[in-house]
């Protein structure tokens, strides 16, 4: 019964919507008018069929790509068709109030046709997610960006001046469609010539196998000081269906293998101290600990960093960014850097340099993307390198972050 309503109501916004798109075409020649109804009501038929096949196991071995943006496609159709809905709910209670005068007070001779006006800035404006979100599905999933960051520490060792950290994060190799785009990612971390990688988790959707067909891609990632990992909510295998506990645990035991043969060294509540020109540098892995009940809470931070208290200076991998206000500022200030990823930036949003920075995460996430500082501690939350769910990305584009350590000056700290 619940399908039987869902594809009602989908057929309920076409009819309604659907009022609109027919006032708009109202000059166009017969011919025109015909072409543009045939493809409107298309759509839904194509909907409803896709989503009865779904639902009887049908397009299990269809092809991922067609899938993928076919369902993606009809959700960006409908959601445009919401946007243009309240425009025409208005115009239809303007034009009841209208009858109501003619019926009960005096006729005044106006109109009760609907508003072209309406009707008109209702289908521009559900223009507006139609072509921006389609345009982020074809141009933004593999046009990564470089974000380059310089964070300046008092107690900065001084043989750690200048040291370079890149920090990807929420690859998800489940959702690529496509190899070859994703080696650019990997030449553009190359490029950095970091000291460090960090990866923050996150690295599959829900099964190990996932990463198979790119080992050969992100296995070229190089470090001067190696590549360090740690798990996200996603890596646990939590978000699928599991013949056994069995199966589940054999899947994470998979996973850990893979960032072994990456020559990823994955920290699983732990630490590892590294000489660094002298300076001891603790570099500390956190399993997915998060503020939101709905995630995974198996990070061991005590445990972590038992052992590293003594270095010099102290960086936590942590998927999520809610952990550092849940724990890490408030019982261990030590920890100099934390990096975070999880959000994706909501792959929604708009940024301006200097002007604006804004997503409907924000809403979520105290701290969802970029540079965050809470006395003498800082946390940098990654974008993210993929996509989750929506395809694509809109004016939030996938990350590879380089950060710059820096000991601030004596001028800076007068």
């Amino acid at each position: 019964m619940r399908i039987w309503f869902f594809i009602g109501f989908l057929l309920a916004i076409d009819a309604y919507s659907f009022q609109a798109l027919r006032l708009w075409t109202q000059s166009w020649p017969s011919s025109a008018k015909y072409a543009v109804n045939l493809v409107f009501w298309a759509i839904p038929v194509f909907a409803i069929g896709l989503t009865l096949a779904s639902l009887n196991g049908l397009t299990d071995h269809w092809n991922k790509k067609f899938l993928t943006y076919a369902r993606t496609g009809i959700f960006i159709i409908y959601l445009s068709k919401f946007v243009v809905l309240p425009f025409l709910a208005i115009d239809d209670l303007r034009r009841g109030f209208q009858w109501i005068i003619e019926k009960t007070w005096r006729p005044t001779g106006f109109s009760l046709s609907r508003s072209r006006f309406l009707s008109n800035v209702g289908l521009a404006l559900g223009s507006i997610p139609l072509f921006s979100l389609t345009y982020g599905m074809i141009r933004n999933p593999y046009r990564y960006k470089l974000f380059q960051t310089t964070i300046e520490f008092d107690d900065l060792p001084h043989q750690l001046n200048g040291l370079r950290i890149v920090q990807i994060s929420d690859i998800h190799s489940g959702s690529f469609m496509f190899k070859e785009p994703v080696k650019a990612a990997i030449d553009l971390i190359n490029e950095q010539r970091a000291d460090l990688v960090f990866f923050t988790g996150d690295l599959v959707n829900d099964k190990a196998t996932e990463m198979r067909p790119y080992m050969d891609v992100f296995d070229k990632i190089q470090a001067k000081h190696g590549v360090y990992s740690v798990l996200g909510n996603h890596d646990y295998g939590d978000y699928a269906e599991w013949e056994s506990e069995q199966a589940k645990e054999a899947n994470l035991d998979e996973l850990k293998a893979i960032h072994r043969r990456l020559g990823w060294n994955l920290l699983l509540n732990e630490h590892r101290l590294l000489d660094v020109n002298g300076a001891q540098l603790a570099i500390l892995g956190v399993e997915n600990h998060s503020a939101h009940l709905r995630f995974p809470r198996r990070g061991d931070l005590a445990g972590a960093i038992q052992g590293a208290e003594g270095a010099a200076f102290k960086v936590l991998l942590s998927h999520d960014p809610s952990h550092w206000d849940m724990e890490v500022n408030k019982q261990f200030n030590d920890i100099h850097l934390t990096l975070s990823g999880h959000t994706h930036g909501m792959q929604f949003g708009i940024e301006i340099p200097g002007w604006i920075k804004w997503s409907p995460i924000k809403y979520m996430y105290k701290q969802w993307a970029g540079l965050y500082q809470s006395g003498a501690q800082y946390l940098y939350v990654n974008r993210g390198l993929g996509f989750l769910g929506y395809p694509g990305r809109v004016g939030i584009l996938p990350e590879v972050a380089c950060i710059e350590l820096r000991k601030k000056s004596a001028a800076s700290l007068s």
